[in-house]
């Protein structure tokens, strides 16, 4: 099972305490945003339930184990895609399935389906420097995958693009979940991006940093990202969304999105 529970989760750095006492449950196959502006510990929390960081009170657990360390049924993707620049799009997303054992071929068959479903057949042998923004996340989003995880863990992963090529993105996201579904736990800041592909949205607010709303989205899958975004219930979720944000202290710029890292 790749249910995630997070029972009074507490972080400090020194005498600062980024968030308290955090208390979350994230079903089988769910597919959950955490929204909220800087200094919230958005990112804190994922690195904490991918095995990266400790926390200072409180306990992760996934499928009822608790969470120790770096798991292999887990993967994080990050905003600025980190690929490896001297291999090919082909060996990037291999990458992951050779550190587990593989071998160079057996790796690269295997990474296959996936490079077929991001969008990037033809493009096998091309390096990083050869591809878009929007290409090099979707080699980065194939790696996440051809290993397999029951859980993708997301840190702003479309942050770094222009607003037209995230939003590509996001439709690409929808797609690939509803075909290969997953547990997914997605950090962002925009809350457009949060209700167009969230089964559920985790509104934080920071100092410290807590959980005030946790808000079922109500839009039916399959979804159509275009089509949602002209559904009266979306602008009403996007102003609750924005009113609860605009009480946290670091927010400081219109709907849609909030600042920071």
């Amino acid at each position: 099972m790749a249910n995630v529970s997070i029972n009074g989760v507490t972080k400090r750095f020194g005498e600062v305490t980024v968030f308290e006492d955090i208390d979350l449950e994230i079903g089988d196959n769910q597919f959950v945003s955490i929204l909220g502006p800087s200094g919230c510990g958005k990112t804190t929390l994922l690195r904490i339930v991918a095995g990266l960081e400790k926390t200072s009170a409180g306990v992760v657990r996934v499928g009822g184990e608790e969470i120790t360390g770096p798991r292999p049924d887990m993967t994080l993707v990050f905003q600025n895609f980190r690929l490896l620049p001297w291999r090919t799009v082909e060996d990037n997303v291999a990458y992951g399935v050779r550190l587990r054992g593989a071998s160079k071929r057996e790796a690269r068959r295997q990474a296959q389906p996936y490079i077929e479903m991001v969008g990037l057949k033809g493009r096998e042998k091309k390096y990083p420097y050869q591809l878009s923004g929007g290409m090099q996340q979707r080699v980065g989003l194939a790696r996440a995958l051809a290993i397999r995880p029951d859980i993708l863990l997301m840190d702003e992963p479309f942050g770094a693009l222009d607003a037209q090529t995230r939003e590509l993105m996001q439709d690409e996201l929808l797609r690939i979940w509803s075909a290969d579904r997953k547990t997914v736990i997605f950090v962002t800041h925009s809350i457009d991006e949060a209700v167009v592909l969230s089964d559920r949205v985790i509104v934080m607010q920071s100092d410290p940093g807590r959980i005030v709303e946790d808000i079922e989205i109500p839009f039916d899958r399959p979804r159509d990202a275009a089509q949602i975004r002209t559904e009266p219930e979306f602008a009403a979720l996007r102003t609750h969304m924005w009113r609860l944000l605009r009480k946290a202290p670091s927010v400081a710029t219109p709907a849609g999105g909030v600042p920071g890292d």
